[in-house]
């Protein structure tokens, strides 16, 4: 069912406020790229600190009857366990891959990640596709294509990626329960696990936590907001706009990314991959440029009602 033009609108806002924060996320990492935590530890935290903040703003909201009613259903429950596990392994992929300075072959995933999300809403959800859109899809595939077959090798990190948050956006959209109560039941799933872990890595006497500095510290305990916002806005943007949509628009994040690795980061980059950018980011403009004029289009008829 058509949601409203301006339930819509604040779909589209949500998107574009999670995928520029997720954007700038090797930034936000980047001080812990040289510490001693290693991905797995660094896992375990975030989803520690992101059920600490989540559960937080859960209350201050009163939105929690609704996660209460949710953990008395077995299907809901189902729906997010699998949600959890996708996040969970998606986290996991691109920590490794920004700790250990392959922040393009994260761009990469998250550049393969929105075609699947195209896929997943044309065969599972039955979404259509006008000419314009499909055309802006071939174009952003074949250079999603191009930059895959110049990493000469199988693209693990950036297929681990792209299928693991594909198939997360997919389950949050048909998910029976509102961005904030299921992020948070997403997390609670997942902290018995990522405290068990901490509580082995301290018994063993490798935990890394007092190891750190000030500043790394800080980021380790601000991962819990840095991570429950844009997830809470990636949500909420999903329920209002279809997943091809959402997926198109994700564009914008490995782009924020491939930008930060290049000029900040210094990781090698040669002409023949920013022609591969070239060809997406002329699909992005293609499809924009159709939802702009379906826009019109809506517009048009609302002003002069066929009669």
């Amino acid at each position: 069912m058509a949601l409203p033009p301006d339930e819509t609108r604040k779909g589209l806002w949500y998107a574009l406020g999670c995928y520029t924060i997720w954007g700038f996320f090797p930034l936000y990492w980047y001080p812990i790229n040289h510490s001693a935590i290693t991905a797995d530890q660094l896992l375990a935290q975030r989803i520690v600190w992101s059920a600490v903040f989540a559960c937080t703003l859960l209350l201050a909201s009163r939105q929690a009857g609704a996660l209460l009613t949710a953990v008395r259903q077995p299907k809901v429950l189902g729906i997010f366990t699998l949600s959890g596990i996708c996040i969970g392994v998606n986290w996991l992929v691109y920590l490794w891959a920004v700790t250990h300075q392959h922040v393009l072959d994260a761009s990469l995933g998250y550049f393969i990640s929105p075609l699947f999300n195209i896929l997943l809403g044309r065969m599972v959800l039955h979404e259509t596709l006008n000419r314009t859109q499909q055309i802006a899809i071939v174009l952003a595939a074949i250079g999603v294509v191009w930059l895959a077959v110049l990493s000469g090798s199988i693209p693990w990190v950036a297929l681990m990626l792209a299928l693991s948050f594909g198939c997360y956006g997919l389950l949050r959209k048909i998910a029976p329960l509102a961005p904030l109560p299921g992020l948070v039941l997403e997390t609670l799933l997942m902290l018995p696990f990522a405290a068990a872990y901490l509580a082995y890595c301290a018994y063993g006497g490798h935990l890394v936590f007092s190891q750190l500095t000030p500043l790394q510290l800080g980021i380790l305990i601000g991962s819990g907001v840095a991570t429950t916002v844009p997830l809470v806005l990636f949500a909420a943007g999903a329920k209002r706009i279809p997943l091809s949509t959402l997926g198109v628009i994700q564009f914008e994040t490995p782009t924020l990314q491939m930008l930060l690795g290049l000029l900040l980061f210094g990781e090698a980059f040669h002409l023949n991959r920013f022609i591969g950018y070239v060809w997406v980011w002329l699909g992005i403009a293609v499809y924009l440029y159709g939802l702009y004029q379906n826009s019109r289009r809506a517009s048009t008829l609302t002003i002069h009602p066929q009669k």
